[in-house]
């Protein structure tokens, strides 16, 4: 386990760590990554101001800058995620593990809040995070709940993240997790999961399933992965974001978050 965002992300652009980071610097803060041409960049963020649940902003870039200044300094957007993934027109045409040939002069970076950041506080409220006990990544799913469009961006399905709890310990993710809104804050369904056009929760559209018990309640939260349903829908030119579950770790605290 990697202690800090930097050192995390030092690792990768060595290409010493290729995983998916869940549980990694515990309690820095992780986000997902949206990169667009300027092009559609005002409509990405107008379409994150729109569906602050599963988009909420950490730090956006200066047109063809891959250094960030606010959550990390001067980390290299292009090299410090385990894995990306590229899609063009709406189609995924490659996951590299660096930027380098696909870097563009007009493009501009958008780091949104991740569940990951939230993990910690959970943990430290005793609640158990079953996709870090089983060394899996977190269940994620594709909605029927509709985010609203933005310009050049569609009406487009949001994403949630999964984790089960008994029902007292639902009860306090959701107090813990509300506390922190610009990682997604509190969740945004529990129980049932067909109510939210889930079929079957051993068949998640990314990441792992994971053990959910008999007594036990799925709780699921906005996830960042939604702008990449986004992509698929309103088909960009060229869209480049993290793959599920390899987030950008930051140099800033979650609690300074809360």
């Amino acid at each position: 386990m990697y202690p800090s965002g930097e050192a995390l992300r030092n690792a990768v652009a060595k290409g010493d760590f290729t995983n998916q980071t869940s549980g990694q610097a515990p309690g820095y803060v992780q986000a997902n990554l949206a990169i667009l041409p300027k092009e559609w960049a005002w409509d990405f963020l107008l379409f994150a101001q729109r569906n602050p649940k599963p988009c909420p902003i950490l730090e956006v870039g200066d047109v063809g800058s891959f250094l960030t200044k606010t959550i990390a300094k001067d980390a290299n957007i292009k090299t410090m995620i385990p894995k990306y993934r590229v899609y063009l027109h709406g189609k995924l045409v490659d996951e590299p593990t660096n930027l380098e040939k696909y870097w563009q002069d007009d493009f501009v970076y958008f780091l949104i809040g991740c569940s990951f950041s939230f993990e910690q506080a959970l943990i430290s409220a005793g609640l158990e995070i079953r996709h870090i006990t089983e060394g899996c990544n977190v269940p994620m799913y594709v909605t029927n709940i509709m985010c609203q469009s933005a310009g050049k961006f569609q009406a487009s399905p949001m994403v949630v993240s999964m984790r089960p709890f008994k029902a007292q310990a639902a009860i306090k993710a959701i107090e813990v997790t509300s506390d922190y809104p610009r990682v997604h804050g509190s969740p945004v369904h529990i129980g049932d999961p067909s109510l939210i056009g889930i079929a079957d929760l051993n068949q998640p559209d990314f990441g792992d399933a994971v053990t959910v018990n008999d007594n036990e309640i799925p709780v699921f939260w906005a996830c960042g992965v939604t702008p990449q349903k986004a992509a698929l829908v309103s088909k960009p030119p060229i869209m480049i974001t993290h793959a599920p579950g390899y987030m950008f770790v930051s140099d800033i605290s979650n609690t300074a978050l809360k």
